[in-house]
């Protein structure tokens, strides 16, 4: 069953939010990547967020550039919980679409992530972790993975001074 949908307004969006659909695989979390235009597709945006919840979504990990409305407008249109992904932009770079997507107006939330890579990845391991609170072979996974982030770093040495 799928549990988290992967929207961007543009296929050129994939670049970055490829790194939320690799982050749900490695959780063996089903997912579902899509084009869906705020601004090219609305009729198409609507139907998507109100089909959302009746479909099994539990998650939106939406990623946007620009003018970046995708995340508010599925947050409008759905109570699934939204995890904006602001995507770099070519002459801002994502300065624009953060900013778009967190100042939501009070009463529609938009969980926002950090600009490009990091923010797709970031916005799966929260989806992740949304759903772990009641699946406890995904916490236990989820734990694994953090672990081995330590791990990692505990590994980690500098050169020595010459």
């Amino acid at each position: 069953m799928i549990e988290v949908g992967i929207v961007m307004g543009s296929n050129s969006d994939w670049e970055v939010m490829q790194h939320a659909a690799r982050m749900l695989k490695h959780f063996g979390v089903a997912c579902e990547t899509r084009v869906v235009s705020a601004h090219r597709t609305p009729d198409l945006l609507f139907q998507y967020a109100e089909q959302a919840a009746p479909r099994g979504l539990k998650a939106i990990i939406a990623g946007a550039g620009g003018a970046a409305h995708l995340p508010g407008m599925l947050a409008a249109k759905t109570h699934v919980p939204v995890l904006g992904v602001p995507v770099p932009s070519k002459y801002l770079r994502g300065e624009d679409s953060l900013l778009s997507i967190v100042q939501m107006p009070k009463g529609i939330p938009v969980a926002t992530f950090a600009i490009g890579e990091a923010g797709a990845a970031n916005a799966a391991l929260f989806a992740v972790a949304m759903l772990a609170t009641t699946r406890s072979e995904l916490a236990e996974k989820l734990v694994a993975f953090r672990q081995e982030q330590e791990r990692t770093v505990l590994a980690m040495t500098l050169p020595e001074i010459e």
